[in-house]
């Protein structure tokens, strides 16, 4: 049966963009830029109905259910979108907490590239703050040969990764452990990081919405996190783009207090254009 609503929906997107549908064999290719520019009116759609289906997408954009269902599995495993049976439907948008070692799992080669070009902005002698996500695990990864550096921390992971570091001085905060996140928080790891002072922090967040801000799933860690941005001068979100679109519970900072942006280059081109006017330095890779 058809979703009620969409078909309607789809044929308004027509009359207010005033295009008229290519004629039939003028299929625009999957890549390159007019197969981005689909993607970007596919995810508009599925912003404003909810819902939508492979066929009244492929009709509405003269395409084959073939370029549609590649499409919609490009925005899902992006994390705009979940597929469902014969579509596609918005996702939970709240993010609830994972456990640390489901979350080193997910996007793991995107991750890497992130930690790899983070691990470039850092330079030797400098004070480097890690929050205990897994994306700046990696950047632990990468920092291992550089010189002088002093890492602060409420990783246990991180802390982990750098034991066998030699030429790196590593503060590790205490407080409560929280199995679930390998991370330390609570009132006294705060008061900890008040005794500091950073180059940089790296922030990897649960969610990455542009409107709400940066954001975690659990509170005491949300507030960690904001003890280490009062202390550091220059604040780089480390995020993949699974994580765009999507709120947690607690929101950490607001874009405008984030000087860079590293992501990978499936980063919807949307998404791309509102970090940058938000005064953010962004770098894809």
């Amino acid at each position: 049966m058809r979703e009620p609503g969409v078909a309607a929906h789809i044929s308004d997107e027509k009359e207010r963009s005033g295009t008229a549908t290519p004629a039939l064999g003028a299929e625009p290719p999957i890549d390159g830029m007019m197969g981005e520019e689909r993607r970007t009116q596919i995810l508009q759609i599925v912003r404003s109905a909810g819902r939508v289906r492979v066929n009244e997408l492929a009709t509405h954009f003269n395409t084959s259910a073939v370029t549609i269902r590649n499409d919609l599995n490009a925005l899902h495993q992006r994390g705009l979108v979940l597929r469902s049976h014969g579509g596609a439907v918005l996702p939970d948008t709240i993010l609830r907490e994972s456990p640390v070692n489901e979350r080193l799992k997910a996007h793991s080669e995107e991750k890497r590239r992130i930690g790899a070009m983070a691990a470039k902005l850092i330079n030797d002698g400098e004070i480097i703050i890690l929050d205990s996500g897994t994306t700046t695990l990696e950047i632990a990864r990468q920092i291992k040969k550089k010189k002088g550096l002093q890492i602060i921390t409420n990783g246990v992971n991180i802390a982990a990764e750098l034991l066998d570091a030699r030429d790196i001085q590593l503060f590790i905060v205490g407080g409560t452990v929280r199995s679930e996140s390998a991370s330390i928080s609570g009132r006294f790891t705060e008061e900890m990081f008040a005794q500091f002072a950073a180059d940089k922090m790296f922030l990897s967040g649960a969610g990455c919405d542009l409107d709400f801000g940066v954001s975690g799933a659990n509170l005491e860690e949300t507030m960690v996190n904001r003890a280490m941005l009062r202390i550091s001068r220059e604040i780089i979100l480390v995020a993949d783009a699974s994580k765009f679109s999507k709120r947690s519970m607690s929101r950490i900072t607001h874009f405008s207090e984030i000087d860079t942006v590293i992501s990978d280059a499936s980063l919807a081109v949307d998404i791309q254009e509102k970090i940058r006017s938000l005064g953010c330095n962004l770098i894809l890779v």
